[in-house]
């Protein structure tokens, strides 16, 4: 139809071992490593046939529209999450910057005066090496989330890109005060 979103058009395949069910507007994804609810928007629609979820749109607005792509990446991520799952990786780069992990709780010495204890939330695995921490779980909005917030404790600064980054993050670096002529 015209005005759909090509992201939405695309159909999702349900593997092997993964049951998708639709109860009105709540989808549930269950899988291998575990269980994904989502609430799906009343002009969003979702058929599942022959091991294939098909989203479409009920109400043509353009806001629905706009939503159509949205909810198929959504659907699709879920599907992803209970088979996969979703890692995000960490790197914290400075002299004496470490993370250790005690528990659900992350320890970081960032230069601060005090370290900072991070609580995991529910559902995120941590894996921790001194200078490299990798989150793992199913949500990839959770992940990118937990992620987001252990950076912002320290983002990375642009003068000698020390602080937290994402792993294979470029860090633009700025010149320092340069004996530049009068």
């Amino acid at each position: 139809m015209p005005g759909e979103s090509r992201i939405g058009r695309r159909p999702i395949p349900i593997p092997q071992g993964v049951q998708v069910k639709l109860d009105g507007n709540l989808v549930t994804v269950k899988g291998p490593k575990g269980e994904l609810k989502r609430e799906i928007h009343p002009d969003i629609g979702i058929e599942i046939q022959d091991n294939v979820i098909k989203v479409f749109i009920k109400k043509h607005t353009k806001k629905s529209k706009a939503l159509h792509g949205l909810f198929n990446s959504l659907i699709w991520n879920m599907v992803k999450g209970v088979t996969e799952g979703f890692k995000k990786a960490l790197e914290i780069v400075g002299v004496g910057y470490r993370a250790e992990l005690k528990g659900r709780t992350i320890v970081l010495n960032l230069g601060y005066s005090n370290p900072i204890e991070f609580e995991l939330p529910k559902g995120i695995d941590a894996q921790v090496e001194r200078s490299k921490i990798v989150l793992m779980g199913i949500d990839k909005e959770l992940v990118g989330e937990t992620a987001a917030k252990i950076r912002r404790f320290r983002p990375p600064e642009p003068y000698k890109g020390k602080g937290i980054r994402y792993e294979g993050e470029i860090i633009i670096k700025k010149a320092g005060k340069g004996g530049g002529a009068k």
